[in-house]
C-alpha cells in the first residue's frame, strides 16, 4: 500500500515546487508581525508554538491550495499572563482543527503502543473518529472542491491548469477519487510537512538560546551570502554550508521522529550487535522496534563528543571518519526505501522551509534567551542522566514526533542596524 501512495506523490514534488517560497513569504509577514508586537509588548514568545502556526499555514495552502489560517488566530501569551488571550483566540476555526490534529497524533501513538490490543482501551467508543470528523469539516470542502473541477474540466473537454499551478489535491485526484485514500494521504503529508519542520525549527532555536556564538556565525553568513534583509533564494540555499551543518546537528540531537519500527518481510538473521556477539534471527512478521534518538547519540558512532552540540562535525574530518564510513548513524527523515518524501525530493522541502525560517528570523531578532518562569523544566532526574540530558533546559517529549511540553518561552529582541 506505501508503495501506491509513493507512486503518486512522488511525481508532484518537483524541484520547481519546492523550490517556490511564495507561501513562505506570505506566512513569514504574518510570523514577523506577530512576533513584533508581543515584544514591543515586553513578553517572552512560545516560539514552538509561533513556528507550528507557521509550517501548518504552509503546509495546508501547500498540500490543499487553501490555508487553514493559523497565524491569523494569533499566538498565546506566557501561562502568568494567560488571561490577556481573547476569546476569539481561542474560538478561531484553526484552534478547533489544531487541537484536533494534534489529538489525533496522541492517540495514534498510544494505539501504536497498545499494538494490537488498542481497541480495549476505547471499548464502546473509537476517541479518533471525533477528531476526524472535526478535521474532515476543513478538508472535505476542499476535496469535493477538486473533484468538481475534475469533472467539469473532463466534461468540457478542456486542459486543467499547468501541472506547475497545481496543489498537491488537485495532483492527487488525478490519480483516484477515492475520498478515503485522498484524505489518508494529505494527513499524512501533513503530518510530515507540518510536525518535523516545525520540531526542527523548535529546537532550533533552543539551541541559538544556548550557543550565542552559533547564532553570531549563522547570521555571519546569512549577511554574506543572502544580505541582511532580502529573501533567501534556492540558489543561495545551496551555499549555506554552515547553515546546512547546524541544521543536521540539531536534527542529530533532536530527531523529528525519535522512535520508529520495521516488519520482517521473510526471516532474517543480522550480524552481532556487539564484536563477540551472536548474530540474531528475526523471524517472519516480527516488528523491531529502533530509537534514532539513541543512534544519533551513540559515541561508538559518532566520536567521543557525540553529546556535544557541535555543527563543525559536519564539516570536518569527522564527516569522514564517521559519516562516510557509515551513512545510516544519521537518519533523521528515516532510511532506505521508505524514507520520508520530504528528503528524498531534489531537493529537500523540510530543509528548505527551515533554511528560510532561519535565515528570515536571523535577519530580523537576536539575543535569543530561555524564559525560564514560563517553560517546563526538566524532571529532577534528568541532572544524574547523560551529559546531554543532564544539561537540558526544557523538557523534550515526544507522541508520534518530538516537540517541548509546554512550549519553548523564548525573549529575543529587534535586530539594530548597529548590531548588524
Amino acid at each position: 500500500m506505501w508503495k501506491f501512495h509513493r507512486s503518486m506523490t512522488r511525481p508532484f514534488f518537483t524541484r520547481e515546487r519546492i523550490s517556490d517560497f511564495e507561501i513562505y513569504d506570505r506566512n513569514w509577514d504574518l510570523s514577523l508581525k506577530l512576533a513584533k508586537q508581543r515584544i514591543e509588548e515586553g513578553y517572552s514568545i512560545d516560539v514552538q508554538d509561533l513556528v507550528s502556526r507557521f509550517t501548518l499555514d504552509s503546509a495546508t495552502e501547500f498540500l490543499f491550495g487553501a490555508s487553514v489560517g493559523s497565524l491569523s488566530a494569533g499566538i498565546p501569551y506566557p501561562p502568568e499572563h494567560v488571561e490577556n488571550n481573547t476569546a476569539a483566540f481561542y474560538s478561531h476555526p484553526s484552534t478547533t482543527f489544531v487541537k484536533a490534529f494534534t489529538e489525533g497524533l496522541i492517540l495514534a501513538a498510544v494505539r501504536t503502543g497498545l499494538g494490537q490490543e488498542w481497541p480495549l482501551a476505547e471499548f464502546g467508543q473509537d476517541k479518533i473518529t471525533p477528531l476526524r470528523k472535526t478535521m474532515d469539516e476543513f478538508t472535505e470542502p476542499l476535496m469535493k472542491m477538486a473533484l468538481d473541477k475534475r469533472e467539469k474540466a473532463l466534461a468540457e473537454g478542456v486542459e486543467l491548469k499547468d501541472k506547475e499551478e497545481m496543489t498537491l489535491l488537485g495532483h492527487l485526484v488525478n490519480h483516484t477519487q477515492d475520498t478515503k485514500i485522498l484524505k489518508d494521504e494529505l494527513i499524512n503529508l501533513l503530518v510530515a510537512g507540518r510536525d518535523t519542520t516545525m520540531c526542527l525549527l523548535t529546537f532550533a532555536i533552543y539551541m541559538l538560546a544556548e550557543h550565542p556564538d552559533v547564532e553570531k556565525r549563522l547570521r555571519q553568513e546569512i549577511f554574506d551570502i543572502v544580505g541582511p534583509t532580502s529573501a533567501p533564494k534556492y540558489e543561495q540555499m545551496r551555499d549555506m554550508r554552515y547553515t546546512r551543518a547546524f541544521l543536521n546537528e540539531v536534527l542529530r540531537l533532536y530527531p523529528p521522529v525519535p522512535a520508529d519500527s520495521r516488519t520482517a518481510i521473510k526471516p532474517v538473521v543480522l550480524p552481532p550487535a556487539r564484536k563477540g556477539g551472536k548474530p540474531i534471527y528475526i523471524p517472519k512478521d516480527t516488528t523491531c522496534l529502533y530509537t534514532v534518538l539513541n543512534i544519533h547519540r551513540r559515541t561508538d558512532l559518532w566520536g567521543p563528543d557525540a553529546l556535544e552540540f557541535d555543527p563543525d562535525r559536519f564539516l570536518d574530518s569527522r564527516v569522514q571518519k564517521y559519516l562516510v564510513h557509515n551513512p545510516f548513524i544519521f537518519c533523521p527523515f528515516n532510511a532506505g526505501p521508505r524514507i520520508c518524501l520530504g528528503q528524498q525530493a531534489s531537493s529537500i522541502f523540510a530543509y528548505h522551509e527551515a533554511t528560510y525560517y532561519l535565515v528570515r528570523l536571523l535577519q530580523n531578532f537576536t539575543g535569543f534567551t530561555l524564559d525560564q518562569s514560563a517553560n517546563v523544566p526538566p524532571p529532577a532526574h534528568w541532572k544524574s542522566g547523560d551529559a546531554l540530558v543532564a544539561r537540558e533546559k526544557v523538557r523534550p517529549t515526544a507522541h508520534l514526533t518530538m516537540y517541548i511540553k509546554g512550549g519553548l518561552w523564548v525573549q529575543m529582541k529587534e535586530l539594530k542596524a548597529n548590531e548588524v
